[in-house]
């Protein structure tokens, strides 16, 4: 299934942060939204600043349009403020991008066990995120950063148990 661009990403100014507020924030919002659909898309979690400006999202070669990398970094900060992006380091170079919440990866994982009758089962997170019976299931190749942080929101909700195994961490459903 290939991506879907919105119909801004063809129109030469949505490239250059606009100064008028109003627009600017509505131009923001479509950022965002588009940073986050082709993240999902591509199942990408994490970005660094310099890359991503030479990403498709960012770079529309067919216009002959990009994305500076202070506007990126005022997109990036937008996500952020909205709880979507986290910094990896103090200079803002990398990030990880969560174009889903722990809490909702949480309850689609905690979905899936309940629907085909696993409470009360043990797994390595391995398994959860990897294993053959997972395949079909939107969480699948979820990383381990993400998967952690799901599994500790279920942990919080009485749902489930993060332990520590021989071999890694795993995790018991209830």
């Amino acid at each position: 299934m290939s991506f879907e661009w919105p119909w801004q990403y063809n129109f030469p100014p949505f490239f250059t942060l606009q100064p008028n507020v109003d627009t600017r924030q509505k131009q923001l919002a479509a950022w965002c939204s588009l940073a986050l659909s082709y993240c999902r898309h591509h199942k990408l979690y994490t970005l660094d600043v310099m890359e991503a400006q030479e990403s498709p999202v960012f770079n529309h070669k067919n216009i002959d349009r990009k994305l500076s990398t202070d506007a990126i970094l005022i997109v990036f900060e937008e996500l952020r403020k909205k709880g979507n992006l986290e910094w990896l380091d103090k200079n803002k170079t990398r990030c990880l991008v969560m174009w889903r919440r722990p809490e909702e990866w949480g309850k689609l994982i905690y979905q899936w066990v309940s629907k085909n009758g696993m409470a009360n089962t043990v797994f390595t997170l391995y398994e959860l995120a990897n294993g053959d019976d997972t395949e079909s299931e939107e969480f699948h190749g979820l990383e381990d950063w993400m998967l952690i942080r799901s599994l500790q929101a279920l942990q919080m909700d009485g749902k489930a148990e993060v332990i520590t195994m021989d071999d890694g961490k795993g995790v018991k459903f209830f």
